[in-house]
């Protein structure tokens, strides 16, 4: 286990990881970072196990803390805002930037597994045998979140009617 390995990895594939858990945690970029710093820890002293194929251990690991940090905030006293947390997003011509908000919102209103198996198979374009190795589920599984997911979004995204734009990588 060399820690120039791992040092490397992480620099490398941080940005992508982090995407993966921000958009695991609904949106929510402190919680994606803290989400993430808790997986690398605990990946660390197993790296010498796992370093010929970290991704799939490392995003299987992102969605069960994930589903965890649901699970375990759903237990405790709901904490309300004093202010709206969510401030609606400006129209302009970031029309790209207003779309993809909207969708990382509405993605963050699913369930965690649900959302889990949406990031898992659209945004890091994982097929449906590897999703369901992720999340330790069976393919009939992830092909039902699947098609609740993308329904559910529909249904929520209908109302805001997302613009078109030139940019395409949202």
């Amino acid at each position: 286990m060399t820690l120039s390995d791992f040092e490397e990895y992480v620099s490398a594939r941080s940005p992508a990881l982090l995407r993966t858990a921000f958009l695991l945690c609904g949106g929510d970029r402190g919680a994606a970072e803290d989400m993430l710093q808790d997986v690398l820890e605990r990946v660390y002293p197993k790296w010498h196990r796992i370093k010929d194929h970290p991704e799939a251990y490392i995003r299987a690991a992102l969605a069960n803390a994930a589903a965890n940090r649901w699970r375990f905030r759903s237990r405790r006293v709901v904490e309300v805002p004093l202010h709206d947390a969510s401030p609606p997003a400006v129209p302009g011509p970031e029309q790209a930037v207003a779309n993809q908000d909207l969708v990382v919102r509405a993605l963050g209103t699913l369930p965690a597994r649900m959302r889990a198996v949406l990031v898992l198979r659209f945004y890091d374009d994982l097929s449906e045998v590897d999703t369901a190795a992720a999340l330790r589920c069976g393919v009939g599984t992830v092909k039902s979140q699947t098609s609740r997911g993308l329904s559910r979004l529909r249904t929520l995204l209908a109302p805001h009617a997302l613009a078109p734009t030139t940019d395409r990588s949202c």
